[in-house]
């Protein structure tokens, strides 16, 4: 079987009142009395894509989207400087997932979702794991700061050039002494009332995460920059907020309370050469979940590869039959 099906139009769709000015996009694809699952996109601020609605069987799954605070349809948007960010939180985010589950109606459902989707489901599976069946979860993080400081710092080693840029882009008076400073001073610039000063440091921001991803050997280059101005504002703007505080999260909880996960069935895939997420967190996950299993694919990097998309669509035809 291919890799992904065939696109298709969504059959319900709507923006769910989620509070204090909030409304969040979702919608639901394939099989309305098929297997319930959910997928979590990345970024943070990515949104959810058409390509998310193809990677379900539509005959045997009921697959639901949603647009994460802030981004893609929800709205308001935050490629708008004078939306506050206050309430886009990680517990606000698991909170949100919690009223789009009732409001749909679903009393369990599957997660999918990878990169900062997977940070997400994890969240939201130690906080309500009687309401998860199972989880397939690729490009695996837990956004430990340790991890954050990696992807913005770390990876400067091997490409000292461009992490320098990166860095020096941000005034020394305004970058502050630590890479958390500094991810927090391109949020205050992605806020900024000149448009001009905004997309500069959209770009600047993109440019330092379409480097970090350019050695996966088959996925795709210049993911991150090959979007709408607006979609590339809100992401980076919605990545500042959550990276320079450390995703909302204590150091390390989702791997210390991983152990809360027991009973849920897991397929975490991760890629060998993952540069910016390196294959350690994965490995550490599978170890510390109960029953959870781990796949390397030894061709793929955060970006994918076919073989990773083959081992996706194997796990999740694997499910729709549990």
């Amino acid at each position: 079987m291919a890799p992904l099906d065939p696109v298709i139009e969504p059959y319900d769709r709507g923006l769910l009142d989620i509070g204090a000015g909030n409304h969040m996009y979702w919608e639901q694809c394939g099989n309305p009395e098929g297997k319930p699952v959910l997928t979590v996109h990345g970024g943070p601020g990515s949104g959810c894509s058409v390509d998310g609605r193809r990677r379900f069987n539509p005959e045997t799954y009921r697959s639901i989207l949603f647009d994460q605070r802030n981004c893609g349809r929800s709205t308001p948007h935050a490629s708008d400087p004078t939306v506050d960010l206050a309430t886009n939180t990680t517990d606000n985010l698991i909170a949100d997932m919690e009223q789009l589950r009732e409001h749909l109606g679903i009393d369990r459902w599957m997660l999918y979702g990878g990169s900062w989707g997977s940070t997400l489901i994890l969240a939201y599976a130690q906080r309500h794991p009687e309401r998860v069946t199972e989880a397939v979860i690729a490009a695996v993080t837990t956004t430990r700061r340790s991890e954050i400081a990696w992807l913005y710092q770390g990876v400067g080693r091997f490409f000292p050039e461009q992490w320098q840029r990166f860095h020096d882009f941000v005034a020394a008076e305004e970058r502050g002494d630590d890479v958390f400073d500094l991810l927090a001073a391109y949020g205050r610039l992605l806020g900024h009332p000149d448009p001009t000063v905004r997309e500069l440091a959209a770009n600047e921001w993109l440019r330092w995460e379409d480097t970090v991803i350019s050695m996966d050997p088959q996925g795709k280059h210049n993911a991150y920059s090959d979007r709408p101005d607006d979609a590339k504002l809100a992401f980076v703007r919605i990545c500042a907020h959550y990276f320079s505080n450390g995703a909302f999260l204590e150091e390390g909880q989702l791997l210390r309370n991983a152990g809360k996960l027991a009973g849920i069935p897991a397929v975490l895939i991760h890629g060998r050469f993952d540069l910016g997420g390196p294959l350690l967190t994965a490995w550490e996950l599978s170890r510390a979940w109960p029953g959870a299993e781990l796949v390397v694919v030894e061709d793929s990097g955060h970006t994918g590869s076919p073989s990773m998309r083959g081992a996706l669509r194997t796990v999740i035809d694997h499910f729709a039959g549990t």
